[in-house]
């Protein structure tokens, strides 16, 4: 049975929340705070967390961060009324692998909540390593190297880099990177992908040389596409 911890200021959200998840077979514990939250995490694993940014006691954000630390696989979710897509990026990069926004609706959230759970924090690897260019992934090992230069990555950015090497030069739909990255019975908005991918290309710019830096092409209306580069150096799609 899946443990899920829900840190939640609000005593209607929390309730509905925590009564609705029950209902649904879930063992879930309820923390009204940041510092609640954080003691919880440390005494006991969960495999997904449901955490409000606008904590009264600690910065929702940085509650995010430290949980990650604490709990590397467990999923994390954030709940928040802030729509800015900046407000969105930084949850993320916090260490957050989905958000959903407030209020929430509860049907959205347990099929967020069940699909997260089915896949997990990671997605099989069918090849040993991957290689486009100066591009490297080493899939059994979930590593990235650019030039033999180490990108760390958080397993969804890994999971979309992944997918995009697997076919370099090729569009690959919403459609299919949700349903292989996220899970085949993904509900809701696909705004998460797009912070994903935006997090990606800076962290593959900021590893990169002049010039070395590999692409992915927005496709307006499809999808997304990670473009071929030297190609006297690449071997793509190889296995050992």
């Amino acid at each position: 049975m899946a443990r899920l911890l829900i840190i939640e200021d609000d005593e209607t959200i929390g309730g509905v929340l925590e009564s609705s998840l029950r209902r649904h077979g879930f063992t879930v514990r309820w923390e009204r705070g940041g510092r609640g939250g954080l003691a919880a995490a440390a005494a006991e694993h969960f495999d997904l967390v449901l955490l409000d940014l606008g904590l009264p006691d600690l910065d929702g954000v940085d509650v995010c961060r430290r949980l990650r630390a604490g709990q590397p696989l467990a999923v994390l979710v954030i709940l928040t009324a802030r729509h800015e897509e900046m407000d969105v990026i930084v949850g993320l990069e916090a260490g957050a692998d989905d958000y959903l926004t407030k209020p929430v609706r509860l049907a959205e959230l347990l099929a967020r909540v069940r699909a997260h759970l089915r896949r997990g924090p990671a997605g099989p690897a069918v090849l040993d390593e991957i290689a486009v260019g100066g591009l490297r992934i080493d899939l059994p090992a979930r590593r990235v190297f650019l030039d033999d230069r180490e990108i760390p990555l958080r397993a969804k950015e890994f999971d979309l880099l992944a997918r995009l090497a697997q076919n370099p030069g090729t569009a690959v739909s919403r459609d299919t990177l949700m349903t292989e990255v996220w899970d085949a019975h993904w509900h809701g908005s696909t705004k998460t992908l797009d912070v994903h991918i935006a997090m990606l290309r800076r962290k593959l710019a900021e590893a990169a040389q002049p010039g070395r830096a590999p692409r992915i092409s927005t496709l307006r209306g499809h999808g997304y596409r990670l473009d071929r580069w030297g190609e006297d150096e690449c071997a793509s799609g190889s296995s050992r």
